[in-house]
């Protein structure tokens, strides 16, 4: 047998870039008398913004610190022994650039065993042992507290969390063992399972509290000294720490079975990482740690091997680090200052936007229509959102104020947007419309004013052309809700010039979205991959396959919402004019179904209708089923799944061919941050590329072997 030293020696040598953690151990004597302690802080020698992370080089530190404290214990030197990180973080889990790495499931096994050996040896020191959360957890910093006697955790502790099912892992030092047999199963399927699903939502400080993963709360200010008094008190006697009772009856069945259906609807059996964590928890009703332990190392090995967890890594990476650089931007010191924005439109869409540039610039924004009452209505709905924030606690009634004083609405575009250095349209769908709209816009703006337009799916060239500067027009592309969806395309028009596109991404950046270069093409990016996915869906329901079949067969993507949902979400009426716009631009690949033309002429908000009585789950529209006109060949869930995905590979190779983004990443940079298309399939192309389809349609991956995979 490998002792853990050797184990994670091996492991070092597959990582050499590793950003090493060492482990400082301090002594001092605890207040009240209590006796002399030992302190272990975490610290990887960066400040807050490069976070503490356990690499193999990272475990071993730990593990000899551990060495140091075990002897000092089992010689009476000290009486505790606790673990801290540096300044507002703790620890944030495991490196994930070493996974990537990994190509033996060999090698797996021992960063999960690893992992173990070091932790473990917390709980089976001679003195008690304590975790003091003071900042940010997560996964295996999560981990490593579970595995002390005692924890306590700062009411300032932003972000805690076990976000392994998230990105297709689950959590394997500890956490899928530990945590139910500590807080319960059903809290604990809430933090790893229904939290994570969640996209990744995070616990604070009083939550970690309330849930009992801690066992005490105290300020940030002095988070350490508190909890060393505290400490002092648990050793000397004066603090007793309770915990409640864990139901290990049916009420332990009962949350694994939750679990399951949550995992169920969000998932629908696509991934496997939710799925083995749930296997874990219910064989750990019995409180057998290290049985639990050991089918921990075994998951974690097997999803480390395997697809989803590679393309959950990658898809995490675009996020964090491509979206923060997006591909072919000029250079940001071309950008020019933006201390004014007009919007053209008081409409919904406008409203919302005029919102966001005014929360997130802190700049005047002036809203303009065609008669007072819209404006009125617009400027009204802005202030309304303002008076919610204020009464969430979100903002304070200064800043409610101030930011109610920046917005205004007037009907002369001269008067508004005189001193605008940018203005953004948002007013009905149609190029004539939006080239008068432009026109009027140009006349009385400033010569250096960027004009943007929220097209979804026409030309920023066309709307341009009749201009006499079409060099400042750039396509400027929000998602619904605007509020919650961080993607923006970026478009740059044939005239578009460097110092206006490189305005557009510093003023996305202060919005907080997620910009992406795109070439001025049909529907862009993200409408056109979903116009052509959505329309072989309808293809294959017009040629005679049911609704549900057709519904059913992408179920294996594990997709946010099903296709004729999404379509209900985006409005028939808008599905069908980008089908016709991309109809235009592609005939041969984009159709117009006259199913979905006849939904929207009877003025149907979608295929379905919704009861109490079957508990709101979505029904075919018996009105709507009379509309359809279906042929008579009849696919099978698989036959119209090949059909999809064939279809979906088609047209993102010919993008690509096309230059309408950089690479294969910004397609799925689009679907995840535009269209909420999961991390577990990476957007779509790793997923292509797993299954076969893009060898299939195109001849060649779209991504090399390793990018979203396990390397040859």
């Amino acid at each position: 047998m490998s002792t853990t030293a050797e184990l994670l020696k091996g492991a070092a040598e597959l990582f050499p870039d590793e950003v090493v953690t060492s482990a400082h151990v301090r002594h001092f004597d605890l207040p009240a008398g209590a006796g002399r302690f030992a302190l272990i802080t975490l610290d990887n020698g960066f400040d807050h913004t490069k976070p503490t992370t356990f690499g193999p080089q990272s475990l071993a530190n730990l593990n000899t610190a551990i060495d140091q404290v075990e002897a000092e214990a089992a010689n009476g030197e000290i009486v505790g022994v606790g673990i801290t990180g540096k300044p507002f973080i703790f620890a944030v889990g495991a490196d994930l650039k070493g996974v990537e790495l990994l190509k033996q499931h060999s090698d797996a096994l021992a960063i999960g065993k690893g992992g173990h050996d070091v932790f473990k040896r917390l709980s089976g020191l001679a003195v008690p042992t304590f975790a003091y959360y003071n900042g940010a957890a997560m996964g295996g910093g999560v981990e490593v507290g579970l595995h002390c006697t005692y924890r306590t955790v700062s009411k300032a502790l932003p972000a805690f969390s076990l976000p392994e099912v998230f990105l297709g892992l689950v959590p394997g030092w500890g956490g899928c063992t530990i945590l139910p047999n500590l807080i319960g199963a059903e809290k604990a399927v809430s933090v790893i399972i229904e939290n994570s699903l969640n996209q990744n939502r995070q616990l604070k400080g009083k939550q970690v509290f309330e849930l009992g993963i801690a066992d005490a709360l105290f300020e940030g200010a002095d988070f350490l000294e508190q909890s060393l008094i505290w400490t002092a008190g648990v050793l000397n006697g004066s603090v007793t720490v309770e915990r409640p009772e864990v139901d290990r009856g049916e009420a332990w069945d009962q949350a694994v079975a939750k679990g399951r259906a949550v995992a169920d609807s969000k998932v629908h059996g696509a991934a496997p990482a939710a799925y083995r964590a749930l296997d874990i928890i219910e064989a750990s009703k019995d409180g057998e740690l290290q049985k639990g332990f050991d089918a921990e190392d075994q998951a974690l090995a097997d999803l480390i091997m395997g697809g989803e967890l590679r393309s959950g890594i990658y898809a995490f990476n675009l996020v964090q680090k491509r979206g923060k650089r997006p591909a072919g931007a000029p250079d940001k010191s071309l950008a020019r200052p933006v201390t004014k924005v007009g919007v053209v439109g008081a409409g919904l869409m406008a409203s919302q936007l005029a919102l966001l540039f005014l929360r997130r610039l802190e700049v005047p924004v002036v809203l303009t229509d065609i008669d007072q009452e819209r404006v009125d209505k617009g400027v009204g709905y802005v202030h309304g959102e303002i008076d919610k924030l204020l009464g969430k606690g979100r903002i304070n009634q200064d800043k409610a104020n101030r930011l109610k004083g920046l917005v205004s609405g007037v009907l002369d575009k001269a008067e508004g947007f005189a001193d605008a250095d940018f203005v953004i349209e948002a007013v009905f769908e149609e190029m004539s419309v939006k080239q008068k709209v432009f026109a009027e816009v140009e006349a009385v703006a400033p010569a250096h004013a960027i004009l943007a337009t929220n097209t979804s799916s026409l030309s920023v060239s066309e709307m341009a052309s009749k201009l006499q500067h079409p060099e400042r027009v750039v396509g400027f592309h929000f998602f619904n809700p605007v509020a919650i969806l961080p993607l923006l395309e970026i478009v740059r028009g044939e005239k578009t010039d460097d110092a206006s596109l490189a305005t557009a991404f510093a003023v996305a950046k202060k919005l907080k979205k997620t910009g992406v270069l795109t070439k001025d093409a049909p529907a862009f990016v993200v409408n056109r991959i979903l116009t052509r996915f959505m329309g072989e869906i309808q293809n294959i329901i017009d040629e005679g396959t049911p609704v549900a079949t057709a519904e059913k067969a992408v179920e294996p993507l594990g997709l946010p919402m099903s296709p004729l949902v999404l379509l209900e979400l985006v409005g028939p009426a808008i599905g069908l004019h980008v089908s016709e716009t991309l109809n235009r631009a592609f005939p041969e690949r984009f159709t117009v179904s006259p199913n979905l033309k006849a939904v929207v002429e009877a003025g149907k908000r979608g295929f379905y209708v919704y009861n109490a009585e079957n508990g709101f789950k979505p029904e075919l529209d018996p009105e709507v089923a009379a509309l359809l006109k279906q042929g008579d060949v009849v696919l099978t869930e698989e036959q119209a799944r090949d059909r999809v995905l064939d279809a979906v590979a088609q047209e993102i190779g010919l993008m690509l061919e096309e230059g309408v983004v950089a690479e294969a990443q910004d397609i799925d940079l689009c679907l995840i941050t535009g269209a909420g298309w999961p991390f577990h399939l990476g957007g779509i192309t790793p997923y292509l590329d797993r299954e076969g389809v893009s060898e299939r349609v195109n001849g060649k991956r779209f991504l090399a072997q390793g990018v979203a995979s396990v390397p040859a």
